[in-house]
């Protein structure tokens, strides 16, 4: 027995902190195409299993893969979007390593000449003293592949079952720089992928699905310490809540060897959610023999500049460009702006309504107001949101010209909208009464009733209570059903009651 051993759960803060976490990732994310890398089988999760085959997914002797000219183009279109090189020649090489799940028993991956080299993405995260900062994370580069099957393990059976449906289906590999120092950097970093995949309309990033999932390399180091620690690879994280607690835990258990006067051995892990902790599977060698060599079945793939050019062309506005346009076309808050480019579909429903109002921080305010409650409260997205921009535009104007207050617009009008997408706001307004009144004499009579009922109240504001007004103006709005006009309310109010 060690007698210097110590547990994770032994590491304090203080000691931590005397520590650097080095982190880099591989993030390996499925491609919407409608057949595989290399095969007309179709590519659609969910399906029975192995019902998506074909001979050449089940490598059947005389058949040729044909590369999917989508695929790269996908490929290239993330590679644009992180600021890549993108290779105008790249080769497919045969990785020969067993996976019982891939029939070939190698895989099609690129090695030397990989699509896309360099590039980055840039992450917003908190720092220590809880401050937001942006952070370049680097990869080193981007590549195509091939997924493997799915290996089931069914406590029901006695024997592993295969489905193949997976097998072929397109990946692109980002393998980043250990540019990350930790889990919450680690984090934003994937979301800012998934954000960013999503934007291109390359994948659907649902990680539950395993369109999007991770290998995570951790070491730690002294701070200080000019060379990296020794580090363990961390398999198949496919949710970022997961993943960051893989890194919590896994940065203690170093620091906890360390602290023993023990090795960390380089090896690859899994983890296991219920304990929070991550566990062996196997020991990983310095430098892995996957014996690659160019794929003799493919010609190289030759990226034309016109092919490029067109790629670029067809580009989408993504998350940082819509932020700034949204913060100098529509003079919202960089906050706001944040918000509203956490999805596709929300920046596209917020500039739809922008482009029928001026009132675009009323918009703003709107969609991170009671139409994010709405959706959260039916755990619903934004494209499956029943109001379309036009009425929403509408209740919007009619709030900000003061035909209805905001109240009535959002506590009243906006719930019949969701029930009744197809009727006009002002007509739900008009058939109920709700039109704010304006009525001068109408309203003084009613403030003239509130403050007569009120006398002892009177008297405090007039000895300098002047919160009370908040009080007067609650009681006229109730009688008037909330319709009364509440800045003539208030005005009305002050001038009575000095």
């Amino acid at each position: 027995m060690i007698q210097n051993a110590l547990r994770p759960s032994d590491i304090t803060d203080e000691l931590l902190a005397a520590y650097e976490t080095v982190i880099g990732l591989e993030v390996h994310c499925q491609l919407l195409t409608e057949s595989k890398l290399f095969a007309r089988d179709c590519n659609v999760f969910g399906a029975e299993p192995n019902t998506n085959i074909g001979p050449l997914t089940l490598a059947l002797p005389g058949t040729l893969p044909k590369i999917n000219k989508k695929a790269v183009e996908y490929a290239i279109r993330l590679g644009l979007a992180c600021g890549c090189t993108i290779s105008k020649k790249t080769i497919f090489d045969r990785k020969n390593y067993f996976y019982p799940d891939l029939p070939k028993g190698y895989q099609i991956s690129q090695d030397k000449k990989p699509i896309c080299d360099k590039g980055s993405v840039t992450i917003s995260s908190k720092n220590t003293d809880g401050q937001t900062v942006e952070k370049v994370i680097r990869f080193h580069h981007i590549h195509l592949e091939e997924d493997a099957g799915k290996s089931v393990h069914d406590g029901s059976y006695t024997e592993t079952l295969l489905d193949y449906n997976r097998a072929g289906t397109p990946l692109v590999e980002m393998v980043s720089e250990p540019d990350l120092r930790s889990a919450e950097e680690t984090g934003a970093f994937v979301t800012e992928i998934r954000r960013l995949v999503r934007y291109l309309q390359i994948s659907d990033g649902n990680m539950e699905e395993g369109s999007l999932r991770c290998d995570v390399n951790v070491s730690v180091r002294k701070k200080g310490a000019p060379e990296y620690g020794t580090k363990v690879e961390i398999k198949n994280m496919n949710s970022i809540r997961n993943m960051m607690r893989a890194i919590n835990f896994e940065e203690r258990r170093q620091v906890a060897l360390l602290e023993g006067d023990q090795d960390v051995q380089q090896e690859t892990r899994m983890f296991e959610v219920e304990s929070g902790q991550t566990y062996g599977m196997r020991v990983k060698e310095t430098m892995n023999d996957y014996r690659y060599f160019p794929d003799p079945d493919l010609s190289p793939v030759v990226i034309s500049d016109e092919w490029l050019a067109s790629i670029k062309a067809a580009m989408p506005a993504l998350p940082q460009e819509l932020r700034e346009k949204f913060v100098q076309q529509y003079g919202i808050p960089v906050y706001d702006a944040i918000v509203l480019t956490d999805t596709r579909e929300i920046a596209l429903y917020f500039e739809a309504v922008c482009a029928l109002t001026n009132a675009y921080k009323s918009v703003s305010n709107w969609l991170m107001g009671p139409v994010k409650s709405y959706l959260n409260e039916h755990d619903s997205n934004i494209d499956l949101f029943q109001m379309n921009p036009t009425n929403l535009a509408a209740l919007i104007a009619l709030s900000e010209s003061g035909v209805v207050s905001h109240s009535v617009a959002s506590q009243k009008i906006f719930p019949i909208l969701l029930n009744e997408p197809d009727r006009a706001p002002l007509d739900i307004a008009t058939a109920n009464n709700w039109l704010q009144n304006s009525n001068t004499n109408e309203l003084e009579s009613l403030v003239d009733e509130v403050i007569s009922s009120m006398q002892d109240k009177v008297t405090a504001y007039k000895k300098g209570k002047k919160g009370l007004i908040g009080l007067f103006v609650g009681e006229v709005m109730k009688k008037s059903n909330n319709t009364a006009d509440p800045k003539m309310v208030n005005q009305l109010l002050a001038r009575k009651l000095s």
